[in-house]
């Protein structure tokens, strides 16, 4: 069908007033339709992620039902546990869509256990392994806009879903009609005891659990830690303030974000990679006390931070934290003499090579995967089957996603949060700030600068544009980036990574992905990708110097050669 034939296929069905009439608004608009009815809304091994409204492009209660039904119906002819975990955020009909895909769990006989309330996306994946789920589901557009929404689907490790059962879901929906009716509703499922919600008890577990993965807690009380704290309008302000305030942090909240808004009026975009989305932070932090200021994003997986500086203040990039964090948990480690045999930390290869330098000094094995936090839950399952799971200490992404802990197989601003404050409180006690422990980086290992460059792409061929911007990028690789020469080229799509001096080429171990990396031998790198879940390309520049002026030269060259 085209999209004015999926409009009137959506007309014509039995739909309420109000859906209608939403439908009607738009009958006139040709771009809006094509918007809507161009495409069925695309699911991935993120699931899907689309802007709230009408129509077979947008995410909805007919889109969601019908998603919810093919990971139903792939559940079903498996050999997992029937049973299934769904969580929320706060953004506009979550709770909405989270019944919906617990009446279509239901009606193919899987048993449903629901959060009660908002909670974090890392709470969804703790809960499909506690509760020993054959998958789980989070109604969340994560850092998005208010515009969106989405349904991440995970499996039964509690890692997101993987290509392979991915690929039997996206089958499994394409052969389901839209608009079939519910057999029954929320309440009578509840009531036939097909759905349940998920009790205090695994809120308390999930805490203790978080806790216990604390290196040095006791510092944090002893030290008076002060921090500006913003959940922005998400499901973290519940969480994040119950373990911060039973470690003894003194807490200030940001109070026009306190609450739930899928709106998002006082932060339109609430990614805490942003500057931006810390604004209301900094002006509360001129009032009050402030070591830190700590925000996460509105599902809670992601955390960011930014430190008084001077006059005004000084917002950490995900690079610079994850850093940091292993820097504090591997020498803490390392001085009390726990680290395991064969220790392991993880980082995306888009993330900065210094935590490589990093994990070096201390011994420990680096491995990096390719993007998605999924590829460091795979890792850490990888472990897991072998039975030496204690092997992972930590893993982040430079896109704030951080994790310590094997309980959940997603990153964790809550667990997170609270590495932040005992790191912070750490280095107060020796006197010190977190900037003093990033100079002090920097003088080990030298001056690594990052930056990360999005080339938004518009229009129905948007995709088409961002292949057509990859397969460039592989016909005309230049010999040398900013004034640095390009020694080596991994091809991750061909699983190719060939050596320019020497011509040598040898296989990458990872799974196929669309990204291609430019190494400037010790001078730094750039990663091109596409992004998997909008119409982007995004270029990931690292540039190494003796000095952050030598670093930045390199990186401003990088950036106006990469521009034309």
């Amino acid at each position: 069908m085209d999209y004015t034939e999926r409009y009137q296929f959506w007309c014509n069905a039995n739909l309420p007033e109000d859906v209608k009439a939403e439908l009607a608004s738009v009958k006139n608009d040709t771009e809006e339709l094509k918007s809507r009815f161009g495409s069925d809304l695309q699911f991935g091994t993120a699931g899907m992620r689309g802007i709230m409204g009408m129509g077979s492009n947008r995410l909805n209660r007919y889109t969601v039902r019908r998603a919810a039904q093919g990971m139903a119906a792939w559940l079903s002819g498996t050999d997992l546990p029937k049973k299934a975990a769904i969580g929320y955020d706060s953004r506009h009909h979550s709770q909405e869509f989270a019944e919906v895909c617990a009446v279509a769990f239901a009606e193919a006989g899987i048993e449903v256990w629901l959060y009660d309330r908002l909670a974090p996306t890392p709470m969804l994946s703790y809960a499909v392994r506690s509760l020993n789920c054959g998958c789980g589901i989070v109604i969340s557009a994560s850092h998005n806009a208010g515009a969106y929404n989405g349904v991440k689907c995970y499996g039964p490790d509690g890692c997101q879903m993987t290509d392979e059962p991915a690929a039997v879901v996206t089958e499994k929906i394409s052969q389901i009609p839209y608009f079939i009716p519910e057999t029954m509703s929320f309440d009578a499922f509840m009531e036939k005891g097909m759905i349940h919600y998920i009790c205090q008890d695994v809120w308390n577990a999930y805490y203790d659990t978080v806790l216990a993965e604390a290196v040095n807690p006791e510092m944090i009380a002893t030290a008076g830690l002060n921090i500006v704290y913003t959940p922005l309008c998400g499901t973290g302000n519940e969480p994040v303030r119950h373990i911060l305030g039973k470690l003894g942090v003194n807490i200030s909240v940001v109070k026009c974000q306190k609450h739930p808004d899928g709106d998002f009026k006082t932060c339109e975009y609430p990614n805490p990679e942003t500057d931006a989305a810390l604004n209301e932070s900094y002006k509360v932090a001129k009032q009050v006390p402030c070591d830190v200021i700590l925000g996460t994003d509105p599902d809670a997986d992601r955390v960011a931070i930014a430190v008084p500086d001077g006059d005004g203040f000084r917002k950490l990039s995900g690079n610079e934290l994850g850093c940091l964090l292993m820097d504090y948990i591997l020498k803490a480690r390392t001085e009390r003499k726990d680290l395991p045999e064969g220790a392991e930390v993880i980082r995306s290869i888009v993330s900065s090579p210094l935590a490589d330098r990093i994990a070096e000094r201390y011994g420990v094995e680096m491995k990096a995967v390719l993007t998605g936090f999924k590829y460091i839950g795979g890792e850490i399952l990888r472990l897991e089957e072998l039975g030496q799971e204690n092997r992972f200490v930590f893993g982040f992404e430079e896109s704030c996603g951080y994790l310590k802990g094997t309980y959940a197989r997603d990153k964790d601003a809550v667990v997170a949060s609270m590495l932040v404050c005992e790191m912070a409180a750490s280095l107060k006690l020796q006197g010190k700030t977190i900037l003093n422990a990033l100079d002090e980086l920097s003088d080990t290992y030298g001056y690594y600068l990052a930056y990360v460059q999005s080339i938004e792409l518009t229009g129905a061929d948007a995709m088409e544009k961002a292949a057509a911007i990859m397969a460039n990028l592989r016909k005309t690789t230049p010999d040398a980036i900013g004034g640095a020469k390009v020694t080596e080229v991994k091809d991750y799509l061909s699983s190719v990574a060939k050596n320019c001096i020497s011509g040598e080429e040898s296989e990458i171990l990872l799974p196929k992905s669309n990204v291609l990396e430019f190494i400037l031998g010790e001078q730094g790198s750039i990663i091109a990708r596409p992004s998997g879940t909008e119409p982007k390309v995004k270029f990931y520049y690292t540039t190494v110097g003796k000095t952050k002026e030598a670093a930045q030269t390199l990186l401003d060259a990088c950036k106006a050669q990469m521009a034309q």
